[in-house]
């Protein structure tokens, strides 16, 4: 079935962050107004819940519509999670790098950032953003459609290229390895750290933190993390980042279609449970 374009943006608004804040509020006015819209005839053959259109709705999105969101969501699905369980690995959405964004990010034997780079995507950010992700991550990887895999070979053949093919399922392909990097810039890795975090590199390492204030210790603590050798420092900053994640919400066989959003809200299991109960409200208009 051929669907409008702008029926397909429609659509994918409904996986926005705000959308989950109104569903925990038992608010579903938004997808109310989507059902009344295009999905009358859909509701008269399912008289069912929130929980069956949304994933009705997600199936045409990953079809017809592969934005940011569904790009991002198959492949936590089909890649990221199956990862998840060795080495105590972590991943995390919108992982803030210097002036950049990165759309994923992983921790487990190495530090990796995973850039999106969808049809719909320009490339004009993407030279700062490979040059902020250098500077603190031993592996970089930019995910992109099949289509586009001679346009972004052009670049660091350092960098490596997952692509992501629509035709099939929405398969993805490692094109490329990424080129291990373990010369990391301190003062990078410094910037993504929060205090308590550096200062417990400080501690691990040095066996105690010296005496300072808190408009000391950033300076005190980046003199003595400059004189951790790098390969000790890049294992006790992934250490530290990995005691920040929780990934518990996230699954490959239950209720997937949301795992983006369950990662990018930080969701724990109850939280995901309760949006998932909530979800399992009849239709009601």
């Amino acid at each position: 079935m051929k669907y409008d374009i702008n029926q397909l943006r429609d659509y994918s608004s409904l996986f926005l962050r705000n959308e989950v804040l109104s569903w925990l509020k038992s608010d579903f006015t938004s997808v109310n107004f989507k059902i009344e819209r295009y999905d009358e005839n859909w509701l008269k053959i399912n008289k069912s819940t929130y929980l069956d259109y949304l994933k009705y709705v997600y199936s045409i999105l990953a079809v017809n519509y592969q934005n940011e969101y569904i790009f991002k969501n198959e492949f936590l699905n089909k890649w990221l999670i199956s990862e998840l369980g060795e080495d105590n690995s972590k991943v995390f959405s919108e992982f803030r790098v210097g002036n950049s964004v990165a759309d994923l990010a992983m921790f487990n034997g190495y530090s990796k950032i995973f850039e999106i780079k969808t049809k719909f995507d320009s490339d004009s950010r993407l030279p700062l953003q490979l040059e902020n992700y250098k500077r603190a991550f031993n592996q970089i990887y930019l995910i992109i459609p099949e289509s586009k895999i001679s346009f972004y070979k052009k670049y660091d053949k350092q960098i490596g290229l997952i692509t992501f093919n629509s035709n099939s399922d929405n398969s993805f392909e490692l094109n490329r390895k990424a080129v291990i990097n373990l010369e990391i810039d301190p003062i990078a890795m410094l910037n993504i750290l929060h205090s308590t975090e550096y200062k417990s590199i400080v501690k691990n390492y040095f066996g105690d933190i010296p005496k300072m204030t808190s408009f000391s210790q950033f300076k005190i603590c980046s003199e003595l993390i400059l004189e951790i050798p790098q390969n000790e420092l890049n294992k006790l900053f992934i250490a530290e980042i990995k005691n920040r994640g929780i990934n518990e919400a996230l699954s490959s066989r239950y209720h997937k279609e949301f795992n983006q959003l369950f990662l990018a809200l930080k969701m724990n299991r109850n939280k995901k449970n309760k949006m998932i109960d909530l979800l399992k409200t009849p239709i009601q208009f």
